[in-house]
């Protein structure tokens, strides 16, 4: 039975992610931060493991255990992360330093606990980007930053891991139906102040944390799409699934940049003078 690594299960594309795996006859390694979340993957019969992904010793004592249980991983899916919106300058430095962790440093941090187990296997590791890294948006760039590093990284964890027969995928989701888009909210909310010289804009920054779920696929769908995709032969280097993945990335490509630009501070509130 090959056994899948999966973090981030709490909720959304992570547990969507455990489900289809799980039915496909994986053995599920389903990890959450919260006690509570890893009693109910636990119920629901994955080796649920509760685990920060950026706890370097609770990842090797991980690595340690699958090493003795099962002697490989066939693959990882570093999906983990959280979306941290607003005016860049208003979160500043601390903001960033709290999305990098979570979002980029976290893929090498897990990637490199696990690579005895899945370097005995020749593995997969999958990082789940975002469309987000392709086509930048006004209130989310320390996301943007983030996802469009896990691209970089990606690419270049392909060609060093290569060599040990470890393959590399990046994935790069749309809007797919999850609570990102309350926790991105939430997120916001924590810098919405009336001292913020973005204030009045509030409404923009709401409509930027919302936007993830404008016309989502569902996240079952979008969980049988990268399923299916884990399971080819040659799995591909990425792979854009959801609503607006191939849109919004063309968008980018095609569009002049001035155009562009001029496009989304329309959308999300940023004509005119303060």
């Amino acid at each position: 039975m090959p056994l899948v690594l999966i973090t981030g299960c709490s909720s959304g594309i992570g547990r969507a992610l455990a489900d289809a795996f799980k039915q496909a006859g994986y053995d599920v390694w389903a990890t959450a931060r919260k006690p509570e979340d890893v009693a109910l993957l636990a119920a629901a019969g994955f080796t649920a493991v509760q685990l920060d992904v950026n706890d370097g010793p609770a990842l090797m004592q991980l690595s340690e255990r699958i090493s003795q249980q099962t002697g490989g991983l066939d693959v990882l899916i570093n999906n983990a992360g959280y979306g941290a919106m607003g005016p860049l300058l208003d979160g500043g430095v601390p903001a960033m330093q709290r999305q990098f962790e979570t979002n980029v440093f976290s893929i090498v941090g897990v990637t490199r606990a696990l690579f005895p187990v899945l370097r005995r296997s020749k593995g997969l590791v999958v990082n789940i980007g975002s469309v987000s890294g392709v086509l930048v948006t006004p209130f989310a760039g320390a996301y943007c930053a983030s996802k469009a590093a896990v691209h970089a990284l990606s690419d270049a964890l392909r060609m060093e891991l290569a060599p040990f027969g470890i393959r590399v995928m990046e994935v790069q989701p749309g809007a797919i139906a999850s609570s990102f888009a309350k926790n991105a909210g939430h997120e916001a909310e924590q810098l919405i102040s009336e001292q913020s010289p973005w204030f009045p804009l509030r409404d923009g920054i709401r409509a930027r944390a919302k936007a993830s779920q404008d016309k989502p696929t569902p996240a079952s769908e979008f969980a049988a799409g990268l399923l299916r995709a884990v399971q080819r032969d040659q799995p591909p280097r990425m792979i854009r699934l959801g609503n607006g993945s191939r849109a919004l990335p063309l968008l980018a490509t095609l569009l002049p940049k001035g155009l562009l630009e001029s496009t989304l501070m329309k959308r999300f509130g940023l004509r005119g003078q303060l």
